[in-house]
């Protein structure tokens, strides 16, 4: 192994590049338009770009991946997290073009990325499971009979999803086909595939993770437990390691069935076997993630292993360097930094970060793939940084994390910092005696009231880009740059390169969803959140109730719904389907 593709973009992209470097590897970055200047690709030894911003079109498209492998001479390629790196045909293809994938075999992310099969390993293996259905359910009247069968709650989620994509709760019989349909939509557009099943949802239970290491020789290890259960939305905010108030019988029972459904797998590479742990202290296998965790760096610090360093030495084939479990010296935080207004029920916020400071101190770590200047595009994921926090125990780890999440400073997005300076202060979150909280407390326990981030953006971040061509020294170069530099330019008075035409006005600004007014008159539907139009759940001249949900919005990977602010009559849709609003555009009229 010599030099490495990064098949993705951000944080992670970036800690990948560092470990490359630490192992005296080169690394290749690759990025879609909007992420032409992000903190990634100057990360990389090298960067190449795949042309487009669709997720389809740039971090999905392994035609383009593979063309940049072989342009780059790469012959590794790691995938990160999200993306494709739990996608089967993604590694076949990487090892048929005679590349080293560093991830597990093919045939285990088939069978434990798809949650059915994997539900069948599990079983085979002994581990504990709540019911679900036998296998795809092909429509959301299946899961309605599942659901009138086995009770409600039920969760319907994507086969081949993860981090909380793909996954809606169902508590109401009159929900599941919107559920159902939305839980498509969304895996569709962030896996690429839409299979979906359902199973029995655990109520108020704790999330508690194995990050499991296995070689190519059959040995498998457990390094060590999280507790993940700080969630909203179905996806993590607050991880730590190691998973803090369970039994010496829980611990056991959960690094038991994580090395027994790796072995049953024929596992091989870096991978973490989730559970639920329900409030009467029953264990639940829930699903495995066959790549490296957004989590990750807790389990590092509290270790001492770096793990992208190990899964180089086992995509490499080499053996494992323990014979035992390795055991935590520490205990860590990790606070995901996300662009989401908390104040506003956590909806995503797309814009330029103009400012970025971090905590400095014993026991800080931060993972970033941003800094002052970089877009944040609504295309993608929300997250923006890891601030990853480490003390002798749980206590010394939340003094020193109140003190960093105080010094942490982003400005020109809104973020989730504002609740994670609450929750550290949360007497159900800091108990030295018991952890009192769940996967669903932030919607149903946390009291603290946020107000929405001033700062909040009203704009969508296209990335949009022009080529122009230039002579360097002689030669004939093709160079990309900011359609809005170029717009910008010829405003001012300068003068545009040939072939250059600027933009009539604003990128989005085509209709009144585009931008956000002033103050919205009563009849003006609104979108709470820059986005994308996914579909409208009425259709025009029908009458709506206020509160009803009227139309269906997406930005960075998830969906919400926009409801009536009064009663009356849908008029004057503004924003087809497929189109894009900014957060306040006029989206329609309720006359």
């Amino acid at each position: 192994m010599r030099k490495v593709l990064i098949a993705n973009r951000g944080e992670i992209a970036v800690r990948i590049a560092r470990a490359c470097e630490d192992a005296g590897l080169e690394s290749v970055a690759v990025y879609a338009d909007v992420d032409a200047d992000a903190m990634h690709v100057g990360a990389a030894t090298e960067a190449y770009s795949l042309g487009g911003n669709a997720p389809s079109e740039t971090y999905l498209d392994v035609a383009k991946l593979l063309g940049v492998a072989a342009a780059s001479g790469a012959d590794a390629v790691h995938p990160g997290y999200g993306f494709l790196s739990e996608n089967a045909g993604f590694a076949e293809a990487v090892i048929g073009a005679g590349l080293t994938w560093i991830g597990p075999s093919p045939e285990a992310i088939r069978q434990l990325g798809n949650k059915i099969t994997a539900r069948e390993i599990a079983v085979r293996a002994g581990a504990p499971l709540v019911a679900g259905s036998d296998g795809p359910v092909d429509s959301a009247a299946e899961a309605r009979a599942f659901a009138e069968e086995h009770g409600l709650p039920i969760a319907i989620k994507a086969a081949f999803g993860g981090g909380g994509r793909g996954l809606k709760v169902v508590r109401e019989m009159g929900q599941v086909e919107e559920a159902f349909d939305s839980a498509v939509r969304e895996a569709v557009v962030a896996f690429g595939r839409g299979e979906c099943f359902v199973e029995r949802y655990l109520d108020r239970p704790r999330h508690v993770e194995a990050q499991v290491l296995a070689d190519q020789h059959g040995n498998v290890v457990v390094v060590g437990t999280r507790d993940c259960s700080l969630q909203r939305r179905h996806q993590k905010l607050v991880e730590e390691a190691p998973a803090p108030f369970l039994t010496e019988g829980q611990t056991r029972q959960i690094y038991d069935a994580a090395k027994a459904v790796c072995r049953e797998a024929s596992y091989a590479g870096a991978g973490t076997v989730e559970f639920l742990v329900a409030a009467d202290g029953t264990v639940a296998f829930l699903e495995v993630n066959t790549r490296l965790q957004v989590e990750h760096p807790i389990t590092e610090e509290t270790t001492g292993i770096d793990l992208v360093q190990e899964q180089f030495r086992i995509a490499a084939g080499e053996r494992l360097r323990w014979d035992a479990d390795p055991s935590p010296r520490a205990h860590a935080f990790e606070f995901r930094l996300n662009a989401e207004d908390v104040g506003r029920g956590f909806l995503p916020s797309p814009g330029t970060v103009t400012a970025f400071s971090g905590p400095t101190g014993p026991g800080i770590r931060l993972d970033s793939g941003v800094r002052a200047g970089s877009v944040v595009a609504p295309q993608f994921d929300s997250l923006l940084a890891k601030l990853i926090v480490t003390g002798a125990d749980r206590q010394q780890a939340l003094r020193r994390a109140r003190r960093a999440l105080a010094e942490m400073q982003i400005s020109g997005v809104a973020t989730v910092l504002p609740f994670h300076r609450a929750v550290v202060e949360a007497s159900d979150f800091t108990s030295e005696t018991g952890l009192g909280i769940h996967t669903r407390w932030i919607e149903t326990d946390f009291a603290e009231t946020i107000g929405a981030d001033p700062e909040f953006g009203t704009s969508v971040p296209d990335g949009a880009r022009r080529t122009i061509t230039v002579d360097v020294d002689g030669r004939r170069l093709a160079v990309g740059l900011p359609a809005a530099l170029l717009d910008g330019w010829a405003r001012s008075g300068g003068q545009v390169p040939a072939g250059v035409t600027p933009a009539a006005g604003p990128s989005g600004a085509e209709n009144d969803g585009g931008t956000a007014a002033g103050a919205a008159a009563p009849g003006e539907l609104r979108a709470d959140m820059a986005g994308t139009v996914v579909k409208w759940l009425v259709e025009p001249g029908a009458e709506v109730a206020a509160g009803d949900p009227v139309v269906v919005l997406e930005a960075m990977k998830m969906e919400t719904q926009v409801t009536a602010q009064r009663s009356g009559t849908l008029d004057d849709v503004r924003v087809d389907a497929g189109g894009v609003v900014a957060a306040g555009g006029v989206l329609a009229l309720i006359s």
